[in-house]
């Protein structure tokens, strides 16, 4: 049995149902096989054991009053994973799918995802299976200054640096760094995606969707091909999908698919993006609306559909394992060329096996979704500094880092001989760096 393989076994001993965390363990570690075998000296010093079991879990009650006056509890969490190359990193995400297991598997992505931008940044992720969907703003504070009144003893500007994710917006930021602040007497940069009044960063709400697209552009220019014409299909509507889209369309493309956890919209005239930010970030209703509003558009109920709207490029901006086998068969029929991941790991295992049979390029989530942790390094890294960059000079920094990432990869991957597989790129280029960091700090 390999090296890896063992660590596979005994992992999911000591692990026992946390399927998600299982799933992204296997597809990462089955990409080191062959830097493993270079590197005997890995073995020895149980690198690849170090590297999946989190250096820190931090669990503990969130306890809150609706406005009703009735007390309600949830789970809080903050695994802070991997601090080899800089201080955790990683978003918190309120959801009531949240798990140990579905925080553990974000963040073991996200330490390789912040070593792909190049900066200084390990890799956390936290959240609570609280939902704020329904909430009034003073239901969301109160239970993010509980939330916040626990955390706030495990983070610092130096130490673990949180961030928004599923449910965590500018509102829940802002909530949680005000308690942050009234608890630790001191404003510091200990959250990204702040507002720009408290020390935030201009792009930040763009970064990930435009981030997505810049790389999925370079993958197109390196193939001597552009947005330019191409049928997209974008899963999604929240913040990555709004913002993937605008990209797109201004580069050219014809966005023709959108959705939210209800159903799907369809226009081949293409997505009028003003319509549907109209619709989820100023009414926060149903994408449904958009087709009693836009002539010639259609809705259907349900989500799974939209993968067999044809297209050129697929970008799946929502959430976790939401294309499937049987809807990358459906991509891959209808002539699917290229598919970007938005949201944090959209393919199942047995999807992105059919992409790459098809010769589909696929852009992984962690280094095609890095747009956003990229530009809370830079948010840092402003607030370190007491700086303020303009839009053009964050959105310069972001493209130039999504464009940096894709080379890496490809190199990393032609390297070890698996020319245009970028999980196995992705996974390699950014584990390189930080085993490296490891084994210099010694056994620790």
């Amino acid at each position: 049995m390999s090296y890896v393989q063992k660590v596979l076994e005994e992992l999911k001993k000591k692990n026992p149902n946390e399927p998600e965390f299982h799933q992204a363990a296997t597809e990462i570690l089955t990409s080191f096989q062959p830097v493993v075998e270079r590197h005997p000296e890995y073995e020895k010093a149980a690198l690849l054991e170090r590297f999946v079991e989190p250096e820190r879990v931090i669990m503990f009650r969130v306890p809150w009053v609706d406005d009703k006056g009735g007390v309600h509890v949830n789970k809080g969490y903050r695994v802070q994973f991997n601090s080899a190359i800089g201080p955790y990193k990683g978003g918190l995400r309120f959801h009531p799918s949240v798990n140990l297991s579905i925080i553990k598997f974000l963040g073991l992505e996200q330490i390789l995802k912040n070593s792909l931008t190049g900066l200084p940044i390990g890799g956390g992720k936290g959240g609570s299976d609280f939902d704020p969907k329904g909430k009034s703003d003073n239901e969301v504070m109160r239970f993010c200054q509980s939330f916040m009144t626990e955390l706030y003893r495990h983070i610092g500007q130096d130490t673990d640096v949180p961030a928004g994710d599923i449910g965590v917006g500018g509102r829940e930021i802002g909530y949680l760094f005000g308690q942050y602040k009234r608890i630790r007497d001191e404003h510091v940069g200990v959250l990204t995606g702040r507002g720009l009044s408290y020390g935030g960063s201009l792009v930040r709400t763009e970064a990930t969707g435009y981030g997505l697209v810049y790389m999925t552009e370079e993958a197109l220019k390196c193939r001597n091909d552009s947005f330019a014409g191409k049928r997209v299909v974008i899963s999604g509507s929240g913040n990555v999908a709004i913002y993937a889209c605008e990209k797109a369309q201004a580069l050219g493309a014809l966005v023709v698919a959108m959705y939210d956890s209800n159903g799907y919209i369809v226009d081949n005239a293409g997505i009028k993006l003003d319509v549907v930010k109209q619709i989820k970030e100023v009414e926060r209703a149903r994408i449904k609306e958009y087709a009693t509003r836009v002539k010639g558009s259609e809705y259907h109920e349900g989500c799974k559909g939209i993968w067999s709207v044809p297209c050129d490029v697929a970008l799946p901006c929502a959430t976790q394992n939401e294309i499937d086998a049987e809807s990358a068969k459906l991509l891959v029929k209808n002539g699917v060329k290229y598919v970007g991941e938005g949201a944090n790991m959209p393919s199942t295992l047995e999807a992105i096996e059919v992409f790459q049979k098809a010769g589909v390029v696929f852009l992984p989530a962690k280094a095609a979704n890095a747009g956003g942790v990229a530009t809370s390094a830079l948010e840092m890294a402003q607030s370190s500094g007491r700086l303020f960059w303009t839009f053009e000079e964050v959105d310069a920094k972001l493209k130039n880092i999504m464009v940096n990432i894709y080379h890496n990869m490809d190199d990393a991957a032609r390297e070890y001989g698996m020319e245009g597989n970028y999980v196995a790129g992705a996974n390699i280029a950014g584990f390189k760096k930080v085993a490296e960091a490891m084994m210099a700090h010694g056994i620790v």
